[in-house]
């Protein structure tokens, strides 16, 4: 399974951090971030992804479907998504992001903002219960955060991380 191919993508410059090209590929896509399952998003600089491992293993032991999207990946790029609890397979990973490319046709984005809209494709055409999300840079401009009203949000500890990227503010 390969991982998106950065080939006609350009990851933009930090000056250009919008959510207008992810809003851009999915509207082209059918917004599929308005057919999820109840979202619950997880922000913060430390610990996120040990907690959705707890609330995954709290409602998988609750007889929920869960899907989970985090990042970055251990060993195997499709680790970031899991559908109704198991990861996504190869071939339907590979498709959802054959579309995405397709749709996108060659215009500026982020392999994080291409990653998520597939897994959100894919989340959205899969039953489920709960979407655990999980933040990538986080702020305001992070690709998760097309997600217009989250079923929870919950915040792990905060710490200054990513200085490659400056604050708005000029700090």
């Amino acid at each position: 399974m390969r991982s998106p191919r950065g080939s006609r993508r350009c990851i933009p410059a930090a000056s250009t951090l919008s959510l207008g090209r992810i809003e851009r590929l999915l509207a082209d896509l059918g917004a599929p971030q308005r057919r999820l399952p109840a979202v619950v998003h997880v922000a913060g600089t430390n610990g996120k992804g040990s907690t959705i491992a707890f609330m995954r293993a709290i409602l998988e032991a609750a007889g929920k479907k869960v899907h989970v999207y985090t990042s970055p990946h251990w060993f195997r790029f499709k680790e970031r998504i899991r559908l109704d609890g198991e990861l996504v397979d190869d071939a339907r990973l590979e498709a959802a992001l054959d579309v995405c490319e397709r749709v996108n046709a060659g215009q500026s984005i982020s392999v994080f903002e291409i990653t998520t809209a597939a897994a959100l494709l894919l989340f959205s055409e899969t039953p489920a219960d709960y979407l655990l999300l999980e933040v990538g840079l986080g702020g305001r401009y992070d690709a998760t955060n097309v997600i217009e009203r989250p079923a929870a949000t919950v915040i792990t500890p905060v710490s200054f991380d990513h200085p490659e990227f400056p604050r708005r503010d000029g700090g």
